[in-house]
């Protein structure tokens, strides 16, 4: 016979769960609403862009008028080639303006506030895409107009999870901050799209359309966040203690009196008071402070290893990739693809939602090195009969070719309900308030540091090894299954200031899903905001 649940266990599992005990007499949070709708669609326009333009780029590369106009190689049949250096800048520069656009939107963001600094962003990725499409002739141009738009590009992939993570419930954080994910899914397969409708044209309109498509979202992001109310934490931090209570109130739908409102700011309220008491923040903080070295390096490590599972591999080079293998419309291979990428991040939310990061996380990298071995082991020795794929008159197996698909698909399935959002959820929820958005930063570029590295060089790469490349993205994808293992702890249906408590703590990972604190103590929050 179970025992009977005391007041204090009741009321303590209510606020885990968001419930309202039995005896209270307000009105129970409503974690899906209109506000929680409008914020989530909007905000993670940010990812859309970021998709969109990623995915965009496999397809210019292949299509006939940029060739020629960009081009700077003959090939074997006298067409023009772009060559691995100008593929490999247009492709990577991005991730390059990426990179030090996370590293400058932290302290943008904390002086502007988050809706402002997400339209600012957004604009300077608008004037980098002018940039681009208006080139003609000069090859370079392209890649500078990414480098610029990069920035905005970085700097949005910082501002999205900070403002849902900061902004939205605990009952359903993860799920908004991962839909970051959702929307990077949905860029990705819109762009394939529009490049299989525009790919048989012969003239500038092929890769100008796509790119001139480009400019809607930011558009929409960029107005819209202004209609926004910002980021309750950021608000309270500046003073505007009723402004960050309406807002909290109205993301769940309940009065500024609700006690779970009260909770929330009585939390951020104590965690402030005693950032106050450390005085102003040092860059050497981030990794001095309790806890905060082993945060920062694994919130760095899991973005870098989010890129390093090698699905960045299959959205960029994906139309050249199955173009080898034999397939006669690589484009609707890649339509392929990111179709799976965006359906399966569906489940990929529920996942995370129902099940928990670490388990998601754990299992998603194991099943990740599993498809990447046998895609590797098919293109390395099946492919080609002569196991030659560098012999240009060497015909391949087109069955092997489908069963490589095929695989591909199951690859990104694994990735896209795992690996894919609940890395940025993770990220989103890891570091307390005072450190938040220049650690985020970090960890962001982390992810944009190693998405530069892969585009550029895995034409080279690629050229030198093959298909043998994929044996280094499954044994990457093994080592962030046991990091995450060891390091990670259960952050579903946690505070912010919960999180923290338990890395302060040192609370085991294996063991943090049903670590139960009675309250948050207010002796944890002081500890975790010490220098």
């Amino acid at each position: 016979m179970d025992k009977p649940e005391d007041g204090a266990e009741r009321n303590g599992r209510a606020r885990r769960t968001g419930a309202e005990s039995p005896d209270s007499n307000h009105p129970r949070i409503k974690v899906f609403n209109i506000h929680i709708l409008f914020m989530g669609l909007l905000v993670s326009l940010g990812g859309f862009i970021f998709g969109y333009e990623g995915g965009a780029i496999s397809g210019y590369l292949q299509m006939r008028d940029f060739i020629h106009r960009f081009g700077d190689d003959a090939g074997t049949d006298d067409r023009d080639q772009l060559g691995r250096v100008r593929t490999g800048c247009m492709v990577s520069f991005l991730s390059v303006g990426c990179l030090f656009g996370a590293l400058i939107s932290a302290p943008v963001a904390d002086r502007l506030g988050r809706k402002y600094s997400i339209t600012f962003w957004n604009i300077i990725y608008i004037l980098g895409n002018i940039v681009a499409i208006t080139s003609r002739t000069a090859w370079y141009q392209v890649p500078i107009g990414r480098l610029v738009g990069g920035f905005g590009i970085g700097a949005l992939s910082v501002l999205t999870p900070m403002y849902q993570s900061e902004t939205s419930p605990k009952q359903v954080r993860g799920m908004l901050v991962s839909a970051y994910q959702l929307f990077i899914t949905l860029g990705i397969f819109t762009s394939y799209c529009i490049n299989y409708g525009t790919e048989g044209i012969y003239s500038p309109a092929a890769w100008r359309i796509t790119m001139g498509c480009g400019f809607i979202a930011p558009t929409v992001m960029g107005i819209g966040a202004l209609f926004l109310r910002e980021s309750p934490r950021w608000d309270f931090r500046r003073g505007h203690h009723d402004a960050a209570a309406t807002t909290l109130a109205r993301v769940s739908r309940v009065h500024p009196k609700h006690p779970e409102v009260q909770h929330e700011l009585r939390e951020i309220r104590q965690q402030l008071e005693a950032e106050s008491v450390a005085g102003q923040t040092k860059w050497h903080e981030f990794f001095t402070g309790p806890a905060m070295a082993r945060r920062t390096l694994l919130g760095m490590t899991l973005q870098a290893l989010q890129q390093l599972t090698g699905a960045n591999f299959f959205f960029y080079y994906g139309t050249q990739i199955f173009d080898a293998v034999g397939i006669e419309n690589s484009y609707i291979t890649s339509m392929i693809l990111g179709a799976v990428n965006f359906g399966s991040t569906f489940v990929g939310l529920w996942v995370g939602h129902r099940y928990g990061r670490r388990p998601a996380l754990v299992i998603g990298g194991v099943w990740m090195f599993m498809c990447l071995i046998v895609f590797a082991s098919l293109g390395s020795f099946a492919l080609y009969p002569d196991n030659n794929p560098n012999d240009l008159n060497a015909r391949t197996d087109p069955n092997v070719g489908y069963a490589m698909i095929a695989f591909a698909c199951l690859f990104i399935f694994g990735f896209a309900t795992t690996w894919g959002p609940l890395v940025w959820a993770i990220v989103g929820e890891m570091y307390p308030s005072r450190y938040r958005a220049r650690c985020m930063g970090l960890a962001t570029a982390s992810n944009w540091l190693w998405n530069f590295l892969i585009s550029f060089f895995t034409p080279f790469i690629t050229g030198a090894i093959n298909y043998r490349y994929g044996y280094i993205f499954a044994a990457c994808s093994g080592a962030g299954a046991v990091i995450v293992y060891f390091f990670v702890v259960e952050s579903q249906r946690r505070s912010l200031e919960e999180v923290d408590t338990m890395y302060v703590r040192g609370v085991l990972p294996w063991k943090s899903a049903k670590w139960e604190p009675d309250s948050i103590d207010e002796r944890d929050i002081r500890e975790s905001a010490r220098p």
